[in-house]
């Protein structure tokens, strides 16, 4: 691996060494909506507003080399009590956790570029403010890594690496097979264990094993964009047995089924900004934890969710 032991160390937390990461000058931050625009230190400042005595409470990172580049990438959670608004999300006063993936490039020890998602739709349900329709799968806290070995400085060999990245993509091109109809077509059994955990974004839910998956999240999803097609990753590293992967966007496809996160087909062109993180044991995957850009997608339909939320919400949330 190119990837350095200071990178790797550096990639965490918000209060120490994310805050005081250094970064080249001509750093670029990729927010999620609705913080498009922001730069580094003034995205940081925001979340420290809301959340005073953040913890970066991270549960994996990878980190490898892609297209020359050197990269890690991580998910976790910003926890800590929700003290003051985040982009019109009204305050708890509680503990909350706000989910994030994050892909960072670095050069000579700095970061020089960044992806970042956040659940702020899962900040809405913990603030009793989701504006749209209840997940069809279960609204839990993301845990880490069954195996507790998601953040570990040791990066392991490249077989294990490539074995991990080859599972990955034969998965990927399983899912490009499929029929229209079947979902057996893509022969995802082939590829995930019988009891595997998917943990997406809020509005999609949680789901274990194969029948939970296809009923929650798959069946809707490819009955809302039956034409998608992936491609433009900015990254995808592979070390151990995970594997990390974003495009920005990843997904551009035609919304034309209804029913997805409760709305109707809109007929409009689509890009999603998407982050994966897989977890390989054996030849099979045994967890995923997925990011979709969920406000940036709602807005190319047409719905601005945090508008939707400020007129069914008008008043402070009171626990």
């Amino acid at each position: 691996m190119t990837i350095t032991d200071t990178a790797r160390r550096l990639q965490a937390p918000l209060d120490a060494g994310g805050r005081a990461a250094p970064l080249t000058a001509g750093h670029v931050l990729h927010a999620p909506y609705p913080l498009e625009g922001s730069d580094w230190a003034g995205l940081l400042d925001t979340l420290l507003t809301s959340f005073p005595q953040a913890e970066e409470r991270v549960d994996i990172v990878v980190a490898g080399s892609f297209k020359g580049g050197d990269w890690t990438a991580s998910t976790g959670h910003v926890a800590g009590l929700f003290t003051a608004p985040l982009c019109g999300i009204p305050a708890t006063g509680l503990p909350a956790f706000l989910r994030f993936g994050r892909f960072d490039r670095w050069e000579g020890g700095a970061m020089a570029e960044t992806y970042l998602i956040l659940d702020l739709p899962g900040l809405m349900m913990q603030a009793g403010v989701w504006p749209l329709a209840r997940p069809l799968g279960a609204h839990i806290l993301a845990p880490g890594p069954r195996s507790r070995d998601g953040v570990v400085l040791d990066g392991g060999s490249d077989s294990e690496a490539r074995a991990s990245l080859d599972l990955v993509e034969a998965m990927i091109a399983g899912l490009m097979r499929y029929d229209g109809a079947n979902l057996p077509s893509m022969r995802m059994i082939d590829f995930w264990s019988p009891d595997f955990w998917w943990f997406g974004p809020a509005p999609i839910g949680t789901f274990r094993g194969h029948a939970d998956y296809e009923r929650g999240h798959q069946r809707p999803f490819l009955t809302a964009f039956p034409d998608r097609i992936g491609g433009d990753h900015k990254c995808r590293i592979g070390e151990r047995g995970y594997v990390a992967s974003t495009g920005w966007p990843s997904i551009r496809a035609t919304h034309s089924g209804g029913g997805w996160l409760g709305l109707p087909a809109t007929g409009k062109r689509i890009e999603m900004r998407v982050m994966d993180f897989w977890r390989r044991e054996g030849e099979r995957l045994v967890e995923n934890w997925v990011f979709i850009d969920i406000p940036d997608l709602l807005r190319q339909f047409g719905v601005d969710v945090f508008a939707r939320m400020a007129e069914l919400a008008p008043a402070p949330y009171r626990a």
